[in-house]
């Protein structure tokens, strides 16, 4: 059974930072390994990564389908261009704006009315890589 999942390291969060991407840098991916045994091996180098969401029996998902998916939308960082990540695919450079946007869509589209700030944390950005993922 395939879980797509969002990921995120602090020492990623940092680098990216620290080099002028965005403090919100996040992993994505499809694994049928138990996601436990997947974050502890990590990526790029970086440690300490945690799982912010995870989406149970995407059957028919494979990795770069999903990732292919949601770098049609979001911000794809290209391994190319930071040698730092070593190669690695599905690093994804979202901003609050982008996922301000999709929640308050998300509840118009609903009918729900709210008024007052957003406030974004990091399960909204899962969810929104996910969702972006998926379509």
């Amino acid at each position: 059974m395939a879980v797509l999942f969002v990921a995120r390291s602090a020492e990623l969060s940092k680098w990216g930072s620290d080099v002028g991407l965005s403090k919100h840098v996040y992993k994505l991916g499809v694994t049928e390994a138990p996601i436990k045994e997947v974050l502890a091996a990590g990526w790029s180098g970086f440690v300490g990564w945690t799982l912010i969401k995870k989406q149970d029996d995407v059957a028919g998902l494979d990795n770069d389908a999903a990732i292919a998916s949601a770098a049609a939308r979001v911000k794809m960082i290209d391994p190319a261009l930071y040698p730092r990540l070593r190669g690695e695919t599905g690093i994804f450079k979202v901003t609050p704006a982008q996922v301000e946007n999709h929640i308050v869509l998300t509840r118009a589209l609903a009918g729900v009315q709210e008024s007052g700030e957003i406030k974004v944390t990091h399960p909204d950005f899962a969810d929104f890589l996910i969702h972006n993922a998926l379509r």
